[in-house]
């Protein structure tokens, strides 16, 4: 049985929060609940950029009961105006006597502003109830909000010996049902799903979420540093935007057709390979805060090597291919010793059916 306390209020607001995961935008996923003399009176969550904040839902629902109640909410109610008006007042005006924080908002903007004004209005506010596991929640968001650069999730699916296909090319399917549900979630979580051109001439993916429910689409990104992209492949047509980033050099009558497709073709960087750095700067720019990679082994390693990979999901079949030209998930120079090999921590590890997903994060890659 689970302790009535300030955690138990606040876990169920993470909950309501990450339900909203992949909704909002370069806006955090936030929750936020209600409680006043042992009754929870009001619930909410933020469910998409420009609309109500979760506090203003929870508060709507309050109605006159949320004079006297205490507020959990994962962030740190806003304190300025945007394309919403400040939360903070709105709990002032409201009446609520005391508000439990998880996490201060990153947001320069508001950075403890929020916190700041409660108190000077009387409020009790309590900071830090389940502050790791929000962090952990909005991990995408608050790096976006600090640097303008997208938060990158590396997804891989390969065989017990680390190959992503035979020797002859053949990859569908290696890992089992539950683990392509996983991954179509994960997109439907992303602002964009990121591939290299290898993959689009090997296995023509849509990079689309399909789910047994509506999902979202997000953009679909595609680097291809000499504009080699057939214009009949499948990642260029639906209802979500195609991205190409390529290079100075690359074929100008190509690029125009592209666009004609209602593709964005963005220059990254003069050289004979797309400058990931760039890309990402390009891709933070168009707001796009988040991206799933689901390249190949040399986009894979080519964005480990440059320190661009924030999170690694791999998932393990169990399986066993073999064969020596058969490719692995990683392709790059590699280390000379085991003691500068690349390490993941925080290592968390979910079965799928049959198959298994190791969950990490790289030292001193992007997010360290």
């Amino acid at each position: 049985m689970e302790l009535l306390n300030d955690d138990y209020y606040m876990r169920l607001a993470l909950s309501m929060a990450e339900g909203a995961s992949g909704q909002t935008g370069i806006n955090p996923v936030v929750g936020c609940v209600l409680v006043k003399e042992g009754r929870i009176v009001g619930m909410g969550a933020h469910l998409k950029r420009g609309e109500g904040h979760a506090e203003v839902h929870a508060l709507n629902m309050a109605g006159e009961q949320a004079r006297g109640a205490t507020a959990y909410v994962t962030l740190e109610p806003c304190s300025h105006q945007g394309q919403t008006p400040p939360c903070c007042e709105r709990l002032i005006r409201d009446g609520v006597t005391r508000v439990v924080v998880a996490a201060v908002d990153p947001n320069p903007v508001v950075g403890g502003r929020g916190i700041e004004r409660l108190q000077e209005a009387g409020i009790e506010v309590k900071v830090g109830v389940l502050e790791a596991e929000a962090a952990s929640l909005n991990e995408a968001f608050n790096k976006f909000i600090r640097t303008g650069i997208p938060f990158v999730t590396l997804k891989t699916a390969m065989s017990l010996d680390g190959r992503i296909a035979t020797r002859t090319g053949h990859s569908r399917w290696i890992t089992g049902a539950a683990s392509r549900e996983a991954v179509h979630t994960l997109r439907h979580r992303h602002a964009g799903i990121m591939a290299g051109i290898s993959t689009v001439l090997a296995d023509d993916p849509e990079l689309s979420t399909r789910l047994s429910v509506p999902g979202l689409q997000p953009a679909k990104i595609i680097v291809d540093s000499k504009l080699r992209i057939p214009l009949t492949s499948r990642v260029l047509g639906g209802t979500a935007p195609a991205i190409i980033l390529t290079t100075q050099g690359a074929d100008k009558a190509q690029a125009e057709r592209l666009r004609e497709l209602g593709a964005e073709v963005v220059i990254c960087g003069s050289g004979e390979r797309v400058d990931l750095h760039e890309a990402m700067r390009a891709l933070g720019q168009r707001g796009i805060s988040s991206v799933l990679l689901e390249g190949g082994g040399v986009l894979n390693g080519a964005m480990l090597q440059a320190g661009l990979v924030d999170k690694a999901m791999l998932f393990y079949a169990p399986i066993i291919v073999g064969g020596e030209g058969a490719p692995s998930a990683f392709a790059f120079e590699g280390h000379e010793d085991m003691s500068s090999a690349l390490r993941l921590s925080r290592i968390e590890i979910n079965r799928f059916g049959e198959d298994w997903c190791v969950t990490g994060y790289p030292e001193g890659g992007a997010s360290a």
